[in-house]
């Protein structure tokens, strides 16, 4: 099953007050859309769009299974996301980190990118797609083009996951 069936799709502020970004949208620090999905199936696209453009997956954290399992540590039971249905996937792209680190190496901190994959429990068929836009206050013209294209790239994979246009 694909996932053309587009619920919704958005892009959220998570860290800064709505009233700010007016006319700002490509400021927003965080990019999120939601699609009606199965989450296996999202999460087997999201790994295709990686791994299709020659990129290796070097890290992929169980985010919702060590918050259960830790839970009962910490005196909470309380879930949050669906059994297993909350995941980082962290890569990297040589020939964009290069460019990124070249144009300034401070930069390094934008390197693993990283896409989440969820659902939440108050919303179970819905499957959202995250990731942090990669931007700083200080950056150079250089740095600013090579960052934005460590953003294309991102988008790119977010959207051949979840068969966005």
């Amino acid at each position: 099953m694909t996932m053309r069936t587009l619920l919704t799709f958005s892009v959220l502020t998570l860290l800064v007050p709505g009233p700010l970004l007016a006319g700002a949208a490509d400021t927003t620090p965080v990019v999120r859309y939601a699609v009606e999905a199965k989450y296996e199936n999202a999460r087997d696209d999201l790994i295709n769009a990686i791994t299709g453009r020659g990129l290796v997956i070097d890290h992929n954290s169980h985010v919702a299974k060590m918050l259960d399992r830790t839970g009962k540590d910490l005196g909470t039971t309380k879930k949050i996301f669906g059994d297993d249905q909350g995941q980082t996937f962290s890569f990297c792209s040589a020939v964009v980190s290069r460019k990124t680190m070249e144009a300034d190496p401070h930069n390094i901190l934008f390197c693993p990118y990283t896409i989440a994959l969820y659902t939440t429990l108050a919303e179970p068929k819905k499957v959202y797609l995250a990731y942090r836009r990669p931007q700083r206050a200080d950056d150079s013209a250089a740095s600013k083009a090579a960052l934005k294209e460590v953003e294309a790239l991102l988008d790119g994979i977010a959207r051949e996951a979840l068969n966005l246009k």
